[in-house]
């Protein structure tokens, strides 16, 4: 056995797979204009086309470029970037249902895929005989499935429906019974693509604990997905593939800040200019800033996670005296649900001058994923400025779907505070 052999499970040099875009066949032609074709076509020596499709050679689209990596035996690594980023046509190489266009794989050891749920499942048969037809598809024995049979019934929670045509089954009761079947192979090797959003939050739970299950066996697995919270508690290693370019290969921490700096942007948002404010404007802010716990400046982090809002602003003259601020998150109906308010937190300013900053840090964000508004307050002895009213969008924040629970949100309505707040 070579040292690779004991070492890896997966191996990826160089892979690149490229698609021809706009590719559309020339309907059937007549005698007459083949005839003519054949004439002509010396002539067009110049323009070099391919001869099935009449389209240029040169109209290509490279969805993987140059990716390398290798997966030790046992290691679960996932794979995040956004759609069209090139992880599904990665696992799909891996997966030997499409070849690459340049480079090579070397895979040791059985492999099962997991890269789109239902496969084999055929709408006139029942439950039950779909369990054995998906099974051999996905490369399971007949005595494998008939041991693991009511462990897959009972995990799909489908007792009742065993032998009722999957036909009449809703489309969640579908998805949960063709990804029971799924996720009861055995390989040493296992493929999964974005297959953990199914069913309803419970059915994800489960699903989300029968992956950690196939790791703590020691199983290797390479799994993408959106989900940054299975990502975070499943992988030990996380890429980070960007316009088919592998462009980080890190823990998973390190990876997701990656991941989210470059879909978020810049969050960094300019208010300098806005005019629907209210106050004396003693101060106006200029700018707020949205850090992840990096750091890193985004618009986008994942719910429960730590994050801090940095407000520049500017004093009209001299320094302001006993300075309160805060931070209100409203829901799309304009709604506050919580306010983060020095006040409270006995951490009020007593001088403040102007060419300085504040932040405030707001550990384990209890928000459920979504958008929300951020609005801004500042007032001396009861007075200040206020950016924006009711329904005003002074700042967005974005979070994403993950599975970190987040705490729930008490007496809102009383302003309870979180975190701290500094001067910079």
């Amino acid at each position: 056995m070579s040292e690779f052999h004991g070492r890896y499970a997966i191996r990826v040099e160089g892979i690149g797979k490229r698609y021809r875009v706009g590719r559309r066949p020339i309907g059937y032609r007549t005698l007459r204009e083949a005839i003519s074709e054949g004439i002509h076509a010396p002539f067009r020596w110049g323009c070099k086309r391919d001869q099935t499709y009449g389209e240029k050679v040169s109209n290509w689209f490279w969805a993987l470029k140059d990716v390398s990596f290798e997966v030790r035996h046992g290691e679960v690594v996932g794979i995040i970037g956004r759609n069209g980023a090139g992880n599904s046509t990665l696992l799909k190489i891996l997966s030997r249902i499409t070849e690459p266009t340049k480079g090579r794989a070397e895979i040791h050891g059985r492999l099962g895929s997991l890269l789109e749920v239902g496969t084999g499942f055929h709408s006139e048969l029942t439950g039950r005989e779909n369990i054995y037809l998906s099974g051999a598809i996905l490369g399971m024995k007949k005595a494998e499935i008939e041991r693991k049979f009511d462990e897959i019934v009972s995990f799909a929670e489908v007792e009742r429906f065993i032998d009722t045509p999957v036909k009449h089954y809703s489309s969640g009761l579908y998805l949960r019974l063709a990804f029971a079947v799924a996720a009861h192979l055995e390989p040493e090797i296992l493929i999964v693509d974005e297959v953990l959003a199914v069913g309803d939050a419970g059915f994800q739970k489960k699903c989300l604990g029968k992956m950690g299950e196939v790791a703590r066996h020691g199983r290797t697995v390479l799994f993408v997905s959106h989900n940054m919270g299975a990502i975070a508690s499943l992988c030990s290693r996380v890429n980070v593939i960007d316009q088919g370019r592998l462009v980080c290969d890190d823990a998973p921490e390190v990876a997701i800040g990656d991941y989210l700096k470059r879909i978020s942007g810049n969050g960094s948002v300019a208010i300098a200019n806005r005019t629907d404010r209210e106050g004396n404007q003693k101060l106006k802010f200029l700018r707020l800033t949205i850090l992840n716990r990096f750091g890193q400046s985004v618009d986008a982090v994942p719910a429960g996670n730590d994050v801090t809002f940095e407000l520049e602003y500017a004093i009209r003259q001299g320094a302001l005296n006993n300075v309160v601020f805060q931070i209100s998150f409203l829901d799309r109906m304009g709604r506050i649900l919580f306010v983060c308010l020095t006040r409270i937190l006995n951490s009020n300013f007593r001088v403040l001058a102007s060419g300085t900053k504040v932040r405030c840090f707001v550990p384990n964000l209890p928000l459920a994923p979504g958008s929300y508004t951020l609005t801004l307050i500042c007032k001396e002895e009861g007075y200040g400025d206020r950016i924006g009213g009711p329904g005003a969008s002074d700042g967005k924040l974005h979070l994403l779907q993950d599975q970190v629970l987040c705490r729930e949100i008490e007496n809102v309505s009383h302003g309870i505070p979180l975190g701290s707040v500094e001067n910079l």
